[in-house]
């Protein structure tokens, strides 16, 4: 009986496409019969090659790509965090310039080539803030400006909250306004500062109270 001519077309048309499309499995297909002709030949049998899997979008050697080069001493920075607890030296309402206290409190500071320092105060009346370092008067002047942003209420018109003094619910609000924390970058060492900039501690209560500040540093050490 002859073989069916469509039959046979669609054999020989399934045969391409595999090979086509699949070419490892014509090697695959193919390692058995020349098994012998190895043999023969002496040729030592050497263990088949992983075939990577391939993309559509890039080449095999990019679809998975090499890892890094592991880290040298020439690459490696020391990264460190240091954080201290200081209290600041009691000091009544107003405008205080302690970028000296600051100092005298971190002589860790000294030892870090590139980082930060962020300074926060743990109290809800009294502020932190960056300004100028070498008038006195526009200590003052602020002080004058923020008691008029935010007045005591002798007559009891403005604020609900009055049990701890005249004096409080405005420093509440000052404090809002200025912010409890600052951050200054730290280069070779030193924080750095523009010319006339410094750091001030605002105190917004009457009196002379005890205030804390929590100080971290984090950058590249020497």
């Amino acid at each position: 009986m002859p073989f069916d001519t469509n039959i046979r077309n669609t054999l020989i048309f399934l045969v391409i496409f595999i090979l086509a499309f699949f070419p490892s499995i014509f090697h695959i297909l193919l390692k058995p019969l020349l098994l012998p002709l190895e043999y023969l030949s002496g040729t030592t049998l050497q263990p088949p090659h992983q075939i990577l899997p391939t993309c559509a979008c890039c080449p095999p050697s990019t679809c998975y790509p090499a890892p890094p080069p592991p880290a040298t001493k020439a690459n490696q920075h020391e990264m460190a965090w240091t954080q201290k607890q200081f209290t600041l030296p009691s000091q009544g309402r107003g405008s205080h310039l302690i970028t000296p206290e600051i100092l005298s409190h971190l002589p860790e500071l000294k030892t870090y080539k590139l980082g930060l320092l962020h300074l926060f105060v743990q109290h809800t009346s009294c502020a932190l803030s960056l300004n100028e370092n070498y008038d006195s008067d526009v200590r003052a002047d602020m002080s004058d400006a923020l008691d008029r942003i935010a007045p005591e209420d002798v007559k009891g018109e403005l604020y609900r909250h009055s049990a701890e003094g005249l004096d409080d619910m405005p420093a509440h609000v000052k404090s809002s306004l200025v912010g409890a924390s600052v951050s200054v970058p730290i280069r070779d060492g030193k924080l750095a500062l523009g010319t006339w900039q410094g750091v001030w501690f605002l105190e917004f209560r009457e009196g002379r109270q005890s205030r804390r500040v929590v100080a971290t540093m984090q950058g590249e050490k020497k």
